[in-house]
C-alpha cells in the first residue's frame, strides 16, 4: 500500500508483522528509514506501522508543516484511513512531540506511549542550538547543515567507521534532503513545540527513554517528561547519543519491548 491518500497529501506507509498495532514515528528527518534497526525486532511482537511525514521521503514532496500538531493530525488521519482504532506509539524526538499532541487531543487512539529522546518544551540551550542549526542551513547550505546535525546526533565511536569518504557520506543525505522551505518549516515546528503546561494531562502508561550523552535533547528533558506525566517511567541509556535507536539498537529494542509487553 505504500502511498495512502490523507487530506491534501499522499503518505508513504509500510506495515510489518502482526499483533497489536504499533506506530513508529520518526523525528526531524521524518523518514521511516530511521527505524531500520527496530523493524525486525518489533515486528515479531507487533503490527509495526511506519510512515514518511508530509513533504519528506516518499510522501508528497514540497509540503510545509505548521507545527507538531499539524503532523499529529496527519497521523490521526492516517490511522483513520488504515482503520487503526488504537495503537501503541513510539515517537523519537519530534516524533515524541507528535505523540504528545495525539495523547492529549485524541487519547482514545493511543494505548502505551514511548517518548524517545523527546522534550516537553525548550530551554535556553535548546533554543540556541536550533537557532544555530537554522543559521547554518540558511547561510552555509544543506551540506554543512546535514553534517552538523549528524555529528551532533551520533557518537564518534559509531559514526567514524561509517564515514569512508566525505563525498559518499554526504551523497546519501543530500538525496534525502526535502528542500530549504520544507526543512525550515520543520525546524520552526521543533522550535515552537511547548506542552510543558499540558503534559500533566497525559494519562497513558508512558516510557520516557533517552541516552545520558544526548547533545540535542539532553537527558534532563527526558527526566522532565517522566516527572510531569503522571503515569510515566524513566529509562536512561548510559550512552548512544540522540540517535540511540540506531547506535545501541539492542539495548533500545529490549527496553521498549519490555515496557510495551509489561
Amino acid at each position: 500500500m505504500p502511498l495512502v491518500k490523507v487530506n491534501d497529501i499522499e503518505i508513504y506507509t509500510e506495515i510489518h508483522g502482526d499483533g497489536p498495532n504499533l506506530l513508529l514515528v520518526a523525528g526531524l528527518g521524518g523518514r521511516h528509514e530511521f527505524w531500520a534497526n527496530q523493524v525486525e525486532a518489533l515486528s515479531k511482537h507487533f503490527r509495526v506501522i511506519l510512515h514518511d511525514h508530509r513533504g519528506v521521503g516518499k510522501s508528497t514532496p514540497d509540503k510545509l508543516v505548521a507545527g507538531a500538531e499539524h503532523m499529529a493530525d496527519d497521523l490521526i488521519s492516517l490511522m483513520d484511513v488504515l482503520d487503526v482504532e488504537k495503537a501503541h506509539l513510539i515517537g523519537h524526538s519530534t516524533g515524541g512531540a507528535i505523540g504528545q499532541h495525539i495523547a492529549l487531543k485524541a487519547p482514545e487512539r493511543i494505548d502505551k506511549l514511548v517518548l524517545s529522546s523527546s522534550w516537553a518544551g525548550p530551554d535556553a540551550y535548546f533554543t540556541q542550538l536550533f537557532s544555530a542549526r537554522r543559521e547554518v542551513l540558511i547561510n552555509a547550505g544543506p551540506n554543512a547543515y546535514l553534517t552538523m546535525g549528524t555529528f551532533l546526533a551520533t557518537p564518534a565511536w559509531h559514526l567514524q567507521p561509517q564515514i569512508k569518504s566525505t563525498r559518499s557520506f554526504l551523497e546519501d543525505r543530500i538525496k534525502a534532503f526535502p528542500g530549504l522551505e520544507v526543512e525550515l518549516s520543520r525546524l520552526a515546528a521543533v522550535a515552537a513545540h511547548d506542552l510543558r503546561t499540558h503534559i500533566q494531562h497525559i494519562s497513558h502508561e508512558t516510557l520516557a527513554i533517552g541516552a545520558k550523552d544526548d547533545q540535542i535533547t539532553p537527558f534532563s528533558f527526558t527526566e522532565e517528561l517522566s516527572q510531569k506525566i503522571p503515569n510515566a517511567k524513566l529509562k536512561m541509556l548510559d550512552y548512544g547519543g540522540h540517535f540511540a535507536p540506531m547506535t545501541v539498537s539492542e539495548k533500545y529494542n529490549h527496553a521498549v519491548i519490555e515496557f510495551l509487553h509489561g
